[in-house]
């Protein structure tokens, strides 16, 4: 049965999108092109489509060195390249003799008519400035809330304690677990303890260090010895944009929208222990909810999912609906006070910001370290993600790149990026290199970084992994045709997925258990989809004509909402009158129990009158299961689920994608629209051969298959019947396909 946990979805403040840019350039938008567009330069696409190598700029590297690898990469076939500062340069990063020697190296890519990236710091995460925040800086750098003192108390004593003036809060906990907030006075803590054993926790604020992986680490690995900024604070931001990008600016800006496309950030995340705290929070919580959480603080810094585990801390249902309002606010502050900013700048400077958080495969985590993937991107021009360590494999079932573009799709950016492969052991080689990226394009993602290419002082040399092998050429070219493929047109799903993060912010891991297994559930059927968030339910989708529509065109007739328990009046206002319009609404796993306003607290009692006009299925989803660290190479077992949810799913859907002539679970497809074309992506994913009568949601009057290795165009037999497009379809295990219907 389904964890009853209060769960709330809570309408947010609508967040600024990133300034206009002008003069966009092809890439920067999206393209409503013709197939005879599309057709004629698709063999070969623009370098501005990717893939690029992620190339760090490692040892005594000098310009010798660039030019080899430049000219090895360009003879892959690469038009584009990533570079980021590395490991034990022979000049300070961010100083005249760094930015002089990348002058040259733009000139030596520019020379070769390669694009550039640029990683905005020397290592991960994005935020350090290579370490001027620890040794210029160090007001802006990060602060969390954390439990700094414990206390034994005997039940009967009276506690009188003089406080540290950076004292927040203080808790007190009983060995049973019971936790309630203790009051503070002018810096002092009176307090007389009720019978039992119990600890008092003190939580000061601090500046923290938080785990980086910086250039002056020979080792490679992460340490502590540099701060990262205030996430929180639009100050460091700017501050962190004064030390980098305008950095840049002053030394190649005349290159900015041309050779160089935009700036690239790495895995900004809270990776310490405590809460995430800036000066500003307690005003900016109680502008936003209403009340003063500050003396409840105490009890969330230490919690057996963080720095103690050991802690015996039993929140009560009200105390978990606050903490969940703390990451509410947390998240919209991450996304004001840092990707806000960047994406501002970028856009005003005719440059892209790309960047992909930490955690994308696991939904609950990134929630407690970044608050939310879709508040976070807002403002992002290429949201991505990253498949660098077994996260896609044959043994496993991967949605989660369904994140990134559906952020694109929701809020009209053309591109989607990737960052594969840093990581993998073992090494893939091209086979399975082409694998992990198809499961990928077939989920929108549509730029591609291939890692690694580390410059190193030691001379020619060949090419590293899977990058040295005769064919891996063939396959630059096919990710390059392919990407490009993706990112023109439109977006043509019909169906949003709800993604619960709220849910996940009370600690509910059943929520997301449930989402997984519903991506899963549309995947495995044909059912090409979005994920959307509350913000997009609540506010950003246009409701038109029955439908939600985003700002890249696509008309979402159905929304899916996996089990949650609690939902915002908003989007239950905002989704009944969608449902009364003529959308289909769909409930897996039972209607909420709960109805809530501004605040995760006091939520009213849901009754069945609130659900009338929703589709409702009681039945539960069957968990997906998680893969071994080390991948076998025996896939999943297919998801089984009853007639009675199938149904269900199948009347809310209405038309499917596609339709077969019998299941095929391992079967994947995704939907774009062009001028005059519907353009369909299969992927078969699994290890036996699929093969099928196909039928076409297109009004096309034929049919023609996009070849991606070699970049031909030829017809396909089909036939017309009951107004769609019929034809056969023969995959071999792990091959794609493109078919357009025009």
């Amino acid at each position: 049965m389904y964890k009853k946990t209060l769960i709330v979805l809570l309408a947010t403040a609508s967040l600024a999108p990133a300034a206009a840019k002008e003069n966009l350039r092809p890439w920067q938008h999206l393209q409503f092109l013709s197939a005879s567009q599309v057709a004629s330069v698709w063999k070969n696409p623009p370098p501005e489509y990717g893939p690029e190598p992620y190339y760090g700029l490692n040892g005594h590297v000098t310009v010798q060195q660039v030019d080899r690898d430049l000219d090895t990469m360009h003879n892959l076939g690469f038009q584009a390249v990533t570079v980021q500062a590395g490991f034990g340069m022979p000049f300070t990063y961010l100083s005249p003799q760094y930015f002089a020697f990348f002058r040259k190296f733009i000139a030596a890519a520019k020379e070769r008519h390669m694009r550039v990236w640029i990683v905005d710091d020397a290592g991960y995460p994005s935020g350090f400035a290579g370490g001027k925040f620890s040794s210029e800086k160090p007001k802006l750098r990060m602060q969390a809330i954390e439990v700094a003192r414990k206390v034994p108390v005997e039940g009967g004593t009276s506690l009188h304690l003089s406080l540290p003036a950076n004292t927040v809060s203080a808790a007190a906990v009983r060995d049973d677990g019971t936790a309630i907030p203790l009051p503070i006075k002018n810096e002092i803590l009176n307090w007389t303890a009720p019978p039992g054993q119990w600890t008092v926790l003190i939580a000061d604020h601090e500046f923290r260090t938080s785990p980086t992986r910086s250039d002056t680490n020979l080792h490679r690995v992460k340490d502590t010895t540099q701060s990262l900024e205030d996430y929180l604070n639009p100050a460091a931001a700017a501050q962190f944009l004064r030390f980098t990008h305008e950095q840049y600016k002053h030394y190649v800006g005349d290159d900015f929208g041309k050779t160089i496309l935009g700036f690239r950030g790495d895995e900004p995340d809270y990776s310490i222990s405590g809460l995430p705290w800036t000066p500003a929070f307690f005003a900016r919580f109680r502008q936003i909810k209403g009340y003063d959480i500050q003396s409840y603080t105490a009890l969330f810094a230490q919690t057996p999912s963080r720095r103690h585990p050991e802690a015996p801390i039993h929140l009560t249902p009200e105390q978990i609906q606050i903490r969940a309002d703390y990451y509410d606010v947390f998240s919209r502050m991450f996304a004001a006070g840092f990707f806000e900013p960047q994406g501002e700048w970028c856009a005003a400077n005719h440059l892209e910001y790309q960047v992909h958080l930490n955690h994308e495969e696991q939904e609950m985590q990134l929630t407690n370290s970044e608050g939310s993937f879709f508040r976070d991107m807002r403002t992002v021009e290429v949201p991505g993600i990253d498949a660098i360590w077994h996260q896609i494999w044959t043994d496993t079932i991967s949605d989660y790149p369904r994140l990134a573009s559906s952020e694109a799709h929701v809020y009209g950016k053309p591109r989607a990026f990737t960052e594969s492969f840093a990581a993998y052991r073992p090494v893939p080689d091209v086979a399975m290199a082409r694998y992990i990226l198809n499961e990928q394009f077939v989920r929108g993602i549509n730029l591609v970084e291939m890692m690694y290419f580390p410059a190193t002082s030691s001379g020619p040399r060949p090419a590293p992994s899977f990058m040295g092998q005769p064919d891996f050429p063939d396959l630059v070219a096919y990710v390059r045709r392919m990407s490009y493929l993706m990112a023109v047109g439109h977006p043509a799903a019909s169906v949003a997925l709800y993604l619960p993060s709220s849910s996940m912010w009370l600690g509910d891991s059943m929520a997301d258990t449930m989402f997984v297994s519903a991506e899963r559930l549309l995947s495995e059927h044909q059912i090409d989809f979005d994920i959307v968030d509350e913000d997009a339910l609540t506010r950003d989708l246009v409701a038109k004509d029955g439908s939600f529509e985003s700002a890249s065109g696509n008309q979402y007739h159905t929304v899916i909402l996996p089990a949650t328990e609690v939902i915002s009046a908003a989007m239950l206002g905002r989704l009944q009158a969608f449902a009364r319009g003529g959308g289909k609404v769909l409930f897996l796993g039972g209607t909420p129990e709960w109805i809530a306003g501004r605040t995760f607290r006091n939520p009213r009692v849901a009754t069945a009158k609130d659900f009338a006009w929703a589709g409702v299925v009681n039945q539960q989803l069957p968990p997906t299961p998680t893969p071994p660290q080390f991948p076998p190479a025996v896939a999943p077992p297919p998801q089984i689920v009853s007639p009675v949810l199938l149904r269900a799913l199948q009347t809310a859907v209405g038309a499917p994608t596609i339709t077969l002539d019998s299941p095929d679970t391992a079967l994947r497809v995704m939907k774009r629209r062009w001028r005059d074309a519907d353009v369909y992506l299969f992927f078969n994913e699994g290890g036996k051969l699929s093969d099928h009568e196909v039928a076409l949601d297109s009004d096309g009057r034929k049919i023609e298959q996009w070849n991606p290795q070699t970049g031909i165009i030829s017809p396909l037999n089909s036939r017309h019947a009951a107004g769609n497009i019929h034809f056969r379809l023969r995959l071999q295990p792990f091959q794609t396909s493109v078919v357009v219907a025009r």
